[in-house]
This record gives C-alpha cells, sequence and structure tokens, in this order.
C-alpha cells in the first residue's frame, strides 16, 4: 500500500462510518421547527391528523382573522365535512352531445363559463361541497373589563413542534403572559387546547366556540357568520365537565362534544356562541371533538396530549427521511426545510379517507371538490417515502366506486373503469369547459398502485387492487382508436395536462400517450406476479401507441400541436405580456414523459434538448407549483442534477416559494374567466387566488425522495444520506 493511500484512507473510513451511522431524525425535524415572532397574513400554522384540520393564528388558536389575508379563511375542515344545498340536479341535465369519429357521445361540457350560471349546471358544480364545522379563538379581556383587540397583544411568539404536532404560542396583554398550546389527537377528530395565564384566574381568559353557517360563496371561506336562523345548535347534554351538541345545516348533521380537565363556567348567550372558561385556576386544557355522529367518551386530557406526541414521533421514525446535512451547497439547507415542512403538511392534508382538495383542509377551491388527476402529485410520494398506508387511506375511494366507474365507460362506449376529474365523495363528474375531457388521471390507480406494491412486494398488495388494476388497464385499450396506418390514437376530444388546447381537435398528447403505456404494460405486469396470462390486447395498444410527436428535434404537446415550438418563438409569446393564444404557458407536461415517468421509449438526447427549450423558450411565469418538481425529475433522469437542483430551491416562480410555514401560494398573472376565488393583489400584474397549493409539496417530496433513491443528487457539494425511501418506476 503506498504512503498516499494510506492517508487518504482513514478519511474514506470515516466518511463510511458516518454514513454508516442512523439520522438523527429528531434533530434532522426539529432543526426546522418554524418560528413566528409576528403574524404571517398569508401562511399561517397548522395542526391536524389528515381526517381534520385546523388553521392557527398567532395566538394558537382563531383569535383575530381579520389580520390575515381574505384567502386565508381559519376553518375547521375535515374529510368528511360535506354539505349541498337544497336542490337535486342529475348529471344527464347538463350533457350535451358531442361527435366522437362520426357518433354521438354526451359530455357535461360547458362551451363558456357564462353556462356555469344555468342553475342546474352551478348546483352539480356546487355540490357537495367542504364547509368549515366550527372556529374557536380566544375571549380575551383588557384589565378594564374591554374586549382585547390585536393592537393590545405584544411579545408575541409561536413556535411548531413538528416531532410532537404541538403548537406553542406566547403573547402579553396588560403586562400578563398568556401560553396557548395547540394539538390534534391522532386518531379521533379532537382539538386539544391548553391554556396557561392568570388571566383565567379572574374570568380575563376563555374560549369561544362559534359555528357558522354556509355561504353561497364558497371559495375559499364557505363560512356564513351573518343568518344564524338557517343553521341550530342543539344542546344534547351539559354538565360542569363539559356539553354535547348537535349541529345541522340543511341535511348535514355532525356532532360537537366539548370536555375539559377542570369544571367548566359554559354561556350561551348569543345563537351558535359558546363561551367557556374555568375561573379560579391558572390552567385549563380543552378538547373539543368534530365527528359525524356522536362518539364515545372523551379521552382523559393528558392522555390526548401524549397520544398526540407519541403519533408524531411514530410517524417521523418511521418511513423515509433524508438528511442533508454536510452538504457544502448553499442550496441544501434550504431544501431540507422544504422537504421536513412539506412532509408535516402532507401529513396534515393529503392523508384522508378520500383524494385531496388542492387547498387541502386549509381553504376551499373549487367549492372544495378534488381533482382526480391531482390525486398522483398530492399522494403518490406516501409510498416513495416508505408511509404506502396514507395513500392506502385514499385509494379505497376508487374500490369503492369502480362499480360506477365501469358504467361510465360503458356510457362512452368503452371497456373498463372511466374516473372522472372534478369529483366529491359521492363521484359525480362536474360540469365545465374542461373537466370532461382530461384524460390522464385515468392512469393515475395503475401508477399509485405500482407504487404501493414496491413499498409492500406482496400477494396480499396484488389481490386487494388487481381488479382496480385490470378495470383500469381495460380503458386504457379501448379508449384509444386505430388509425388506418394501424396506430392508436388518443382523442379527440381530449384536452391534455397542459389545459390550454381545445378539446375538439386535440390529438395525442405527448404525455399522455406515454402514461397510457405505462399503464398497459404495468397492468401487465401485475398479472404476470398473479401467475396469469399477459393480456395480448393490452400489449397490442401499448406496441401501437401513436410515437410521442415531435417538432423537429424537440417534443412537443401533442400531435395536434406540431409548431408549438415555433408559435412560442414568435415576438408576441416572448414579450412580457401575456398572451393567451401562445402555446408556451401552463403545465410543460410533455417533459413527465421522462421524468415522473421511467419513458423507454423516449429519446434521451430529444429530452434533453427539449427541457433547454422550456428553460429558455417557455413562459415559466405561468407555471403551477407542481412543475418546478416535475421539471426536476426529468432533469434528474437526464443526469443533469444540478439542474433538477435548482429546479427544486432556486426558482423565481411565484408559484413555488415555501414560506415560514412550508405552504407556496398559487398566482395567477392575469386576469381569468375560470371560477376561481376572487384572489388579492401580490403585485402589479400578478393576482393570488390561494395562499397554499399542496400539490407543489407534495411534488416536491416524490422528486426528491425520487432522486435519493435513485442517486440522482449531483456529487459536487452534496451529502445525501437516506433511509426508508421506495424506489418509484
Amino acid at each position: 500500500m503506498t504512503r498516499i493511500s494510506l492517508l487518504i484512507l482513514p478519511g474514506l473510513l470515516m466518511a463510511t462510518a458516518e454514513a454508516a451511522q442512523p439520522i438523527d431524525r429528531q434533530a434532522l425535524v426539529t432543526r426546522h421547527n418554524p418560528t413566528l415572532t409576528r403574524v404571517d397574513r398569508s401562511a399561517p400554522l397548522m395542526v391536524g391528523n389528515g381526517s381534520i384540520g385546523f388553521t392557527a393564528d398567532i395566538t394558537g388558536l382563531q383569535t383575530f382573522p381579520a389580520q390575515y389575508s381574505p384567502l386565508v379563511p381559519f376553518m375547521t375542515q375535515a374529510q368528511w365535512s360535506w354539505h349541498s344545498f337544497p336542490g337535486d340536479y342529475s348529471l344527464s341535465s347538463a350533457e350535451v352531445p358531442i361527435d366522437v369519429r362520426g357518433k354521438p357521445q354526451k359530455y357535461p361540457y360547458l362551451t363558456n363559463w357564462d353556462e356555469a350560471k344555468k342553475p342546474n349546471v352551478q348546483w352539480l358544480r356546487e355540490n357537495p361541497h367542504r364547509f368549515s364545522l366550527g372556529r374557536i379563538g380566544l375571549h380575551l379581556l383588557r384589565a378594564d373589563g374591554s374586549h382585547a383587540v390585536f393592537a393590545d397583544l405584544v411579545d408575541t411568539r409561536q413556535t411548531l413542534d413538528l416531532w410532537m404536532g404541538r403548537l406553542s404560542s406566547r403573547f402579553a396583554i396588560d403586562g400578563e403572559t398568556v401560553e396557548v398550546e395547540t394539538s390534534v389527537h391522532p386518531v379521533r377528530d379532537v382539538v386539544i387546547v391548553r391554556l396557561r395565564s392568570p388571566l383565567l384566574f379572574d374570568g380575563r381568559l376563555g374560549v369561544d366556540l362559534k359555528f357558522p353557517g354556509v355561504s353561497a360563496k364558497l371559495n375559499p371561506d364557505p363560512a356564513d357568520w351573518n343568518n344564524p336562523d338557517k343553521h341550530s345548535t342543539m344542546e344534547v347534554t351539559r354538565d360542569a365537565g363539559g356539553l354535547t351538541l348537535a349541529r345541522q345545516v340543511d341535511d348535514t348533521r355532525y356532532s360537537v362534544k366539548v370536555g375539559a380537565d377542570r369544571e367548566l363556567d359554559i354561556r350561551n348567550d348569543v345563537p351558535h356562541v359558546y363561551r367557556l372558561a374555568a375561573p379560579g385556576s391558572t390552567q385549563l386544557t380543552l378538547l373539543v371533538e368534530f365527528s359525524p355522529q356522536p362518539g364515545g367518551a372523551l379521552p382523559a386530557p393528558e392522555a390526548a396530549r401524549a397520544d398526540v406526541a407519541k403519533a408524531w414521533e411514530s410517524y417521523w421514525s418511521k418511513g423515509g427521511i433524508v438528511d442533508f446535512s454536510g452538504s457544502t451547497d448553499p442550496r441544501a439547507t434550504e431544501l431540507e426545510r422544504r422537504v421536513v415542512l412539506s412532509q408535516y403538511l402532507m401529513a396534515l392534508n393529503s392523508a384522508g379517507s378520500v383524494p385531496p382538495q388542492e387547498e387541502g383542509l386549509f381553504s376551499n377551491s373549487w367549492n372544495g371538490k378534488f381533482h382526480l388527476e391531482m390525486h398522483a402529485w398530492h399522494s403518490a410520494h406516501f409510498a416513495v417515502w416508505g408511509r404506502p398506508e396514507l395513500l392506502e387511506r385514499s385509494m379505497q375511494w376508487y374500490l369503492d366506486h369502480l362499480k360506477e366507474a365501469q358504467a361510465r365507460a360503458k356510457s362512452h362506449k368503452v371497456r373498463g373503469a372511466w374516473w372522472p376529474k372534478m369529483v366529491g365523495p359521492e363521484g359525480r363528474e362536474s360540469p365545465s369547459t374542461v373537466n370532461p375531457f382530461i384524460m390522464w388521471q385515468q392512469p393515475h390507480p395503475i401508477y399509485l398502485a405500482e407504487i404501493i406494491y414496491r413499498a409492500k412486494p406482496e400477494r396480499a398488495t396484488l389481490e386487494k387492487y388487481s381488479a382496480l388494476v385490470f378495470a383500469t388497464a381495460d380503458l386504457l385499450a379501448s379508449w384509444p382508436h386505430k388509425d388506418k396506418s394501424g396506430e392508436y390514437d388518443l382523442g379527440p376530444p381530449l384536452i391534455p395536462a397542459q389545459e390550454n388546447f381545445p378539446p375538439l381537435t386535440t390529438f395525442n398528447p405527448t404525455f399522455e400517450i406515454e402514461y397510457f403505456r405505462f399503464g398497459l404494460e404495468t397492468a401487465n405486469a401485475w398479472r404476470e406476479r398473479l401467475g396469469l396470462k399477459r393480456e395480448r390486447r393490452w400489449d397490442e395498444v401499448a406496441r401501437n401507441l401513436a410515437p410521442l410527436p415531435v417538432e423537429g428535434a424537440l417534443y412537443v404537446a401533442a400531435g395536434s400541436q406540431l409548431d408549438l415550438w415555433a408559435r412560442s418563438r414568435q415576438a408576441q409569446c416572448q414579450s412580457p405580456k401575456t398572451v393567451p393564444e401562445c402555446p408556451n404557458r401552463d403545465h410543460p407536461s410533455f417533459v413527465a414523459s421522462y421524468g415522473l415517468l421511467p419513458g423507454p421509449g423516449v429519446d434521451r438526447d430529444r429530452m434533453r434538448r427539449t427541457l433547454d427549450a422550456v428553460v429558455t423558450d417557455w413562459d415559466l411565469r405561468q407555471t403551477w407549483g407542481w412543475d418546478w418538481p416535475m421539471l426536476a425529475m426529468t432533469a434528474a433522469r437526464l443526469g443533469d442534477g444540478e439542474r433538477a437542483v435548482t429546479f427544486l430551491s432556486s426558482t423565481p416562480a411565484k408559484n413555488f416559494q415555501f414560506g415560514v410555514s412550508g405552504m407556496t401560494p398559487r398566482v395567477h398573472i392575469a386576469a381569468d374567466d375560470a371560477p376561481h376565488a376572487a384572489g388579492t393583489a401580490d403585485e402589479p400584474g400578478y393576482r393570488r387566488v390561494a395562499e397554499t397549493y399542496f400539490p407543489s409539496n407534495g411534488a416536491l417530496l416524490l422528486a426528491v425522495g425520487m432522486m435519493a433513491s435513485k442517486d440522482l443528487f449531483p456529487k459536487a457539494g452534496w451529502v445525501v444520506r437516506s433511509e426508508g425511501l421506495v424506489s418509484p418506476p
């Protein structure tokens, strides 16, 4: 052994030993605990359990909502909290015939957004919708007995302990300190509030529990505080330890149970408002449970707090983790922060019993309905990060609605299961100018089931999801139509993931072709794993799908857009002004055919040139939060880890900025004719339409999980240690 190798060997051994050490997960997570010393108007902190979410202001409760953006509604929202306005229209009332290769088929299609004002269409789009179960805020008095205002608070400080799932808030008023701890029970929808302050003793501090109705203006805040006669709050039981309430809004009913660790002074002087206090004490722990049906006895307060800490410690101790400490690249710390906070937020907002809505349990968009084409971006990461059980919660929705999806396919004269786009828990499509023609959600159940299988490679997994996988594959094989050359085409009618193309003339979108192929090939792999013969029809369609469309040396969005890059490079499409006719806006989804997907049929050199063209010629202002992780996945598969990291951490896009809480906003750069929330001014030329958009967080986790599990991070400046990750396809 040479002298130089002897000198190098100890350093190598030390690095190897360090890499072999388990990651200190608690240290990693807690170094990113967010702390606020003043109001963050756009991104307050949340607590929750995946079934219910509670958004808190700087006091730890929902005391001063006026200090925040109008897009922050301070909801207490559950996966099960759905309401419908009176009425009953069938989807058929909004369906119109569309010519599909010479034969009429009915779609719930709106030719323009003015048609959304029709009573039947409006009702179908709005119902069912999510609503807020109630608001929990502090009752706070000054020394002179008058009601405190926000300006009376000083020395505000708030820290979220990610490891224990507890939000600790502290402030002073009139020289007295108030401490508030907020958390949510892991398996029951119980908000736990612990107060400590001398102000409790003389009744200057308590809790107000308030209940709203449901407003006709559903987005982003469905609460109606102005019509108390349109809903009811009835006392079922009351004693010194708490009370049980029965709530009703139209036909929607739910229960609210209140308990405490000491005797309560309960007042109900105003309809739908209960004031809860504990005079004579300086500490109070209060439990408020929301449930669709009356539940059993509440847990003991201290046991409930301990359950929260135990559950979050278990969450962080199991599953995947990525540690960037030791990296010299200055972006590593921020990327690690984004990852940790995204893991926390997605456990709260995207791990429920139905696919999550885009704003999770934070606020409403699209009436709180969920969009199935976004399910993979929301939730696929759970299995990649070694927590498949959290993804499986919402996968049950597909199993429960499989027969309805098969009926929908039959109505379109094809086989298999046809999955809708914008739906509520009942599974009914919502009429739209876009919804009926979106098809990239069709392979999602196969992709998601495959990732679950990779995390749980057991026959039980195959048996649980095989009917779903095979029915979905039947749709993927029967919906494409065979042209004269023997190739199978997708559409028309069709709107690709890049939604700015007309449905009746668009065909063969690049990403969808590759995704259909992936779905069919994966479904046949499932048959082989089960000891079954390959389905020849699936193989035939997969082999003969139309080739990925190109314009010269670049991929394009669709076969109907073969001049995409020429048009994108025209002067009006390179100007700083928004030009709706330009094709270089919205999602550059064609890159996902080799990024999100392994893309065996994709030409790597052509995709590399295409990614370069996106960077130079796309209007990157007009992107969405998940576009950047999508681009990162493509760059990483192409071997450009440096560019992938740039996409994940250094982009100037306003839709991919991570605040103190880890949330990312949704921003439009121009007026939009779609019925979004009204929005607020961000800066000249921009309009915020939501203060958070959770597909950004889910896509970030999917991209980082893929890169770490496949060793695709750059080597220079990066030390990447991971545990518990599952490599996606």
